[in-house]
């Protein structure tokens, strides 16, 4: 395959996220739900037409995957790295109202595809590491291996390790926080964390968008269990960007 092919395929995928009404369904389904073409359409708030013509283009272009279930049919982000490449994009948008307009809610805790972004997860992410139960690999600077101090940790933290290990993905890795600049824990072990939280109830997720709240029994059992204070951010971080060879943009 030749560059002028893989040019022109770039182009074309760039293309399907540059329209607006695409781009708003791509980011309304980060949060990893499932959305129908009728919600999906008043997302983007365009006709049950055009979001069908634009549901298409994406499916073409293998960004979003389509399932069907009785008679309804069903649209999902194609897999992770769709969701990284948002998140990316993201952080190099990040002069736009859209990162200083996000609200507060939203940049504690959200999901990023299948695990935790935000204040909440960045503040996790840095605990991991200054414990030393995550360690960066001496073969890749973006991905995290977990010392035998993690795997005890993780555990008590309800963490199902098996499940993690099982996944075939990348079990640990570092993910650009588009609203932080600094990274949060992605990979198979940052959604057993996510999975986790949600079923000891530490968050709870919001149906309708990327929002997690973190519950008073959530804000306890980090206070308690490793003695993280977080308070809800009234305006967008100022800290630069973090260089490159720490983080997997996503």
């Amino acid at each position: 395959m030749d560059a002028s092919h893989h040019e022109t395929a770039l182009a074309r995928v760039a293309g399907a996220i540059a329209e607006p009404a695409r781009t708003r369904m791509l980011c309304s389904l980060m949060d990893g739900h499932a959305r129908t073409s009728t919600e999906l359409a008043v997302i983007a708030d365009v006709s049950a037409s055009t979001a069908s013509a634009h549901l298409a283009r994406l499916h073409e272009d293998r960004l979003v995957k389509r399932h069907t279930q009785g008679r309804h049919r069903y649209f999902s982000l194609q897999n992770q790295e769709v969701a990284q490449a948002l998140e990316a994009l993201m952080v190099v948008s990040e002069s736009t109202p859209f990162v200083s307009a996000t609200p507060a809610r939203l940049r504690l805790a959200r999901t990023c595809y299948d695990h935790m972004a935000g204040t909440l997860a960045v503040a996790l992410h840095d605990h991991f590491v200054a414990a030393g139960w995550l360690q960066l690999s001496a073969d890749d600077a973006r991905i995290y291996q977990l010392t035998s101090a993690g795997e005890l940790g993780m555990k008590r933290l309800g963490v199902d390790l098996a499940w993690a290990h099982s996944q075939r993905r990348s079990f640990a890795c570092a993910c650009l926080d588009w609203s932080m600049r600094r990274p949060h824990l992605a990979g198979a072990l940052g959604a057993a964390l996510l999975r986790a939280a949600l079923a000891q109830q530490w968050v709870s997720q919001d149906l309708d968008s990327r929002a997690l709240a973190l519950t008073p029994k959530g804000r306890s059992a980090l206070e308690l269990r490793l003695g993280l204070k977080l308070q809800e951010p009234t305006a967008p971080p100022s800290s630069p960007r973090p260089t490159a060879d720490r983080t997997m943009p996503a």
